[in-house]
């Protein structure tokens, strides 16, 4: 969650401080502020909404130094407010802290500095006890005084801290929350996300967990939780930074559903021989290895959580293997059955999700072998990890995920056909037969993304509906659940998704009239299934949206509206019938004036448990 963007150097802290952080509104957050070391003090101005809220401000009174902090803050203790968005600052106002993360013993810290230290507090914040801290262990040497401050600490925070006394130093820390350094000549940066720093350098160092860096304009030095200084080597960003612009699109998510097509075809074709072989680069999955594995975990959140859903599908099927797939929050705490004899399979867009990483560390340190699916090169799953598919989806800003999630399908159907050709348990015919449909799904996508007009024309209709029902059978079922979470994310819709077949079990007590109902039909094998299931629904009231695949005409018999998806496989239907969902989604809250690219409450990379 958040952003914070840190600088030293020979330009102007404030306009590189707001640039950086504009670069990183799509991560989430309800107030902006910066601190800048200028003419003698630390100058902090803060304010509650939009970063336009706090540029308009700093207008009036330009900040002039060279040195400077600054945050964009989504509320996890305290209200969003003018006082409780950072920085954060001791009650001399010499030292300023940004923080991104939760201090889960901020209270017992809090606590010690009313009753010994007679602090006032201006804030509900936990980061606050940070300034109060290091102000407390300060004793002329800023650094030191921030390796105390975080032995007290319990909890995921990257850290950002600049002093009145020391103004030609940075401290930055990181533990369990992403933070990046960026590398300039005679000017150097911190970040928690590269996109924040590119229009000033592509030389970056990425932070280890529990590191401490000190920045000067001229040099930069890492340390490790026991003050060991750290070599780093360079990374230099190769990607695209006009990828994060929009192109003429209204949102960043239309776009990137547009994109599609081209994310797709990167991550499958890159991971092809010119036979159709599939080569998984550095992942080394032999059968003696999958012959050992008795067990696979796949872990993850949210999207890449459904998309989990149907890797275990595609792993069981083809390859034979009994596959669990859990809510990374809930893996650990449930002591699951983990040995060196477990595949731990992560999935995660940002590569940064905490939950994600906590649950990773738990398998890593029962034995498990890792292997990540991330978007994010060199983010900490990745690094994190023994085995890193990447995929190539490319920066994606818009919160909701959208070709984050086709391109792990795609991954995650490309490891189920890898491992079942190691095993032997899918013959030539078949995985060619997989493979030529595998390469035709681009233009298939791009196919169901031509329909947009349809589609914008059945949201404009249906869009004041408050309750919203998506069913289906089989893999249809986890597409389901992903097209309502679409929904609810950035039309506030309340919307749930649920197995066709558990309708008589309770849920179709809440269809009446007008109930919008988006039902997947697209496995042959359960179709006439779903026809009554749709029957069901709509002799109580239900308007149904259906998705079928084309030529199967006998739904338009029981559905109100059809959208159909090119004819493919049962197994591979998942990436294209997830598009019409993405999109009835989207132009159901563009319909609705919401903020599609910014959904409230939510944010990218959530950073926090």
């Amino acid at each position: 969650m958040c952003g914070i963007v840190g600088y030293i150097g020979d330009k102007e802290a404030t306009s590189v401080l707001i640039e950086g952080l504009s670069r990183l509104e799509y991560r989430g957050y309800d107030s902006a502020g910066i601190a800048v070391y200028d003419n003698g003090e630390v100058k902090v101005r803060k304010y509650k909404g939009r970063l336009s809220v706090l540029a308009d401000n700093l207008e009036a009174e330009i900040l002039t130094g060279k040195v400077g902090i600054g945050h964009t803050r989504w509320a996890t203790h305290g209200e969003p407010s003018d006082r409780n968005a950072h920085p954060h600052t001791n009650v001399a106002g010499n030292i300023a802290v940004i923080h991104n993360g939760i201090i889960e013993n901020y209270m017992k810290i809090k606590e010690w500095l009313i009753e010994e230290k007679g602090i006032e507090f201006k804030s509900e914040t936990d980061t606050e006890v940070i300034a109060h801290l290091i102000d407390h262990f300060y004793e002329g040497d800023l650094l030191q005084a921030v390796f105390k401050t975080i032995e007290k600490m319990e909890g995921a925070y990257a850290l950002g801290v600049i002093c009145k006394e020391e103004p030609d130093k940075v401290i930055a820390v990181r533990k369990d929350s992403p933070l990046i350094i960026g590398l300039g000549e005679g000017e150097n940066f911190i970040a928690s996300d590269i996109p924040a720093l590119l229009k000033y350098t592509r030389n970056m160092h990425l932070i280890e967990n529990d590191e401490i860096v000190l920045l000067t304009k001229d040099e930069v030095k890492i340390f490790n939780e026991l003050g060991q200084q750290m070599d780093r080597e360079v990374f230099h960003v190769t990607w695209d930074a006009q990828a994060a612009e929009k192109e003429g699109y209204e949102h960043f998510m239309i776009k990137e559903i547009h994109e599609q097509p081209k994310g797709v075809s990167e991550t499958l074709l890159r991971r092809l021989d010119k036979e159709d072989h599939i080569v998984l680069d550095g992942i080394k999955l032999t059968k003696e290895d999958l012959d050992k594995i008795n067990k696979i975990y796949i872990v993850a959140c949210g999207t890449a959580y459904h998309a989990g859903l149907v890797g275990r599908y595609a792993i069981e099927k083809f390859a034979k293997i009994p596959v669990e797939v859990d809510v990374a929050s809930e893996f650990r705490y449930r002591d699951p059955f983990v040995d060196e004899n477990t595949l731990f399979i992560a999935i995660s867009q940002s590569g940064e999700t905490l939950d994600t990483l906590a649950a990773l560390r738990e398998a890593k340190r029962k034995g498990a072998r890792i292997l990540s699916i991330v978007n994010v090169v060199g983010s900490s799953v990745a690094r994190e990890s023994d085995d890193v598919f990447y995929t190539w989806a490319g920066p994606e800003i818009a919160v909701a995920s959208t070709k984050a999630y086709t391109t792990q399908l795609v991954a995650m159907y490309l490891v189920a056909l890898h491992m079942a050709m190691t095993k032997g348990t899918l013959s030539q015919e078949e995985y060619k037969k997989i493979m030529a449909e595998l390469k035709s799904m681009p233009e298939k996508v791009q196919r169901v993304l031509n329909n947009c007009d349809t589609i914008q024309h059945l949201a404009d209709h249906q869009f004041n509906n408050e309750s919203v029902f998506y069913m289906g059978r089989g893999v249809d079922v986890n597409v389901a659940h992903e097209g309502s979470l679409k929904l609810k994310e950035i039309s506030y819709i309340n919307s749930f998704a649920i197995a066709a077949g558990e309708l008589k079990h309770g849920t179709i007590a809440l269809i009446e009239d007008g109930t919008l109902v988006v039902a997947l039909a697209t496995q042959d094998k359960l179709y006439d299934k779903m026809l009554s299931n749709i029957q069901e629904v709509r002799a109580r009231g239900a308007y149904v949206v259906g998705v079928a695949k084309e030529g199967n005409k006998e739904i338009e018999k029981t559905a109100d509206v059809v959208l159909y998806i090119p004819d493919t496989m049962d197994e591979l239907t998942p990436i294209l019938s997830v598009i019409p969902l993405q999109l009835l989604a989207y132009y159901i809250a563009v319909a609705r004036g919401c903020d599609v690219d910014k959904p409230k409450n939510l944010a990218k990379s959530v950073t926090v448990e």
